[in-house]
């Protein structure tokens, strides 16, 4: 496997999901986000760092999936998953550092993957590796705007 085919796959972890031909849901996309939630802790806190290594390791997502779905033959294969990495860290991007709020964040980013609503759902039309991250990025950012909402309105925003 090449690095760039191991970046993609979450480290490999994508490889835990069942497959078979013609499934679209294989839980691959699931473990990715689990992963961008145990890494979640890692990022900085700082508001400020956290955008640039946000917005680094988008481009970097965009690039690593690009290549490795030239790799593996097919348009958003359901084996890359650093795209729902870097699209959970989107929709966790500045909020509290609860327990809570890595919830919310997850399930919100996890249904509105799922769903793909207009106008993200757009994004997936883009060449390349921008095609396959920036889907879930929009994914992710209506994922942190409903999960302030709620946590505004729950007072669990500080």
């Amino acid at each position: 496997m090449s690095a760039h085919e191991w970046l993609a796959t979450g480290l490999g972890i994508s490889y835990i999901a069942p497959t078979g031909r013609g499934r679209k849901w294989t839980g691959a996309g699931f473990l990715g986000t689990v992963e961008g939630l145990a890494l979640w802790p890692l990022l900085p806190e700082s508001a400020l760092a956290y955008a640039v290594v946000v917005l680094i390791s988008i481009g970097a997502a965009c690039w690593i999936c690009g290549k490795a779905e030239r790799s593996l033959g097919k348009h958003d294969d359901s084996r890359i998953v650093l795209d729902e990495i870097v699209g959970f860290w989107v929709a966790a991007a500045w909020l509290p550092r609860t327990w809570t709020a890595a919830l919310l964040a997850f399930v919100l980013f996890r249904f509105f993957d799922s769903v793909k609503l207009p106008p993200y759902k757009w994004l997936e039309r883009l060449p390349g590796g921008a095609g396959v991250v920036m889907d879930d990025v929009g994914a992710g950012i209506v994922a942190n705007l409903l999960a302030r909402l709620i946590l505004t309105s729950v007072g669990g925003m500080t």
